[in-house]
């Protein structure tokens, strides 16, 4: 449909908690995974929510795969994510284990920094018809899952680091690597 321009961190829209959807199936929620899924590919991301674009409702999509042969620039050697939609997502850590690692943001562009998430958890919500979602995850879907449904609670990564030590530009925190902008 339309690749949408990505509010950035200090965008007051990214601070507030997103509304649920209420109505599957219909052509206007069609149309805004569309855009997210344009959007997303467009800044070889590995997720979005639907407030990064500007709309205050439950959705997010996410998934880390080889696509055209080739796999995502920004993550390649992160293990496949199965694309998913996930609309009004419940989280549930399986476990207190907490893992830290480097995560970026297509909201907070250009910088990255280490974020402790759970290990292990399970996540439920629906797809686009209303179907039940129920998966039992790890590793880097896991860091996805939470990264994305954080944005549906006015959270940004920032704001789950520890120690802001760990938390710079990407250019300078990784000078001899290619990793491009969030």
């Amino acid at each position: 449909m339309a690749v949408r321009t990505v509010l950035r961190m200090g965008e007051p829209l990214l601070l507030q908690p997103a509304l649920p959807i209420t109505a599957f199936n219909t052509p206007e929620l069609h149309a805004l995974i569309a855009d997210m899924q344009d959007t997303m590919q467009s800044m070889d991301g590995a997720g979005i929510a639907a407030p990064q674009i500007g709309v205050s409702l439950q959705v997010v999509i996410f998934g880390q795969k080889e696509v055209d042969g080739r796999s995502n620039p920004r993550y390649p050697d992160a293990e496949e994510v199965p694309y998913t939609v996930l609309i009004n997502p419940v989280l549930t850590p399986v476990g207190s284990a907490m893992e830290e690692g480097w995560e970026g943001c297509l909201s907070v562009p250009g910088m990255r920094g280490i974020v402790p998430r759970y290990e292990r958890l399970q996540y439920t919500g629906f797809d686009t018809y209303g179907n039940t979602i129920d998966r039992l995850v790890s590793g880097f879907h896991a860091r996805v899952v939470q990264h994305e449904c954080d944005h549906l609670i006015g959270v940004l990564y920032p704001m789950r680091i520890k120690n802001l030590k760990d938390f710079g530009f990407t250019d300078v925190l990784f000078p001899n690597q290619d990793i491009q902008d969030d």
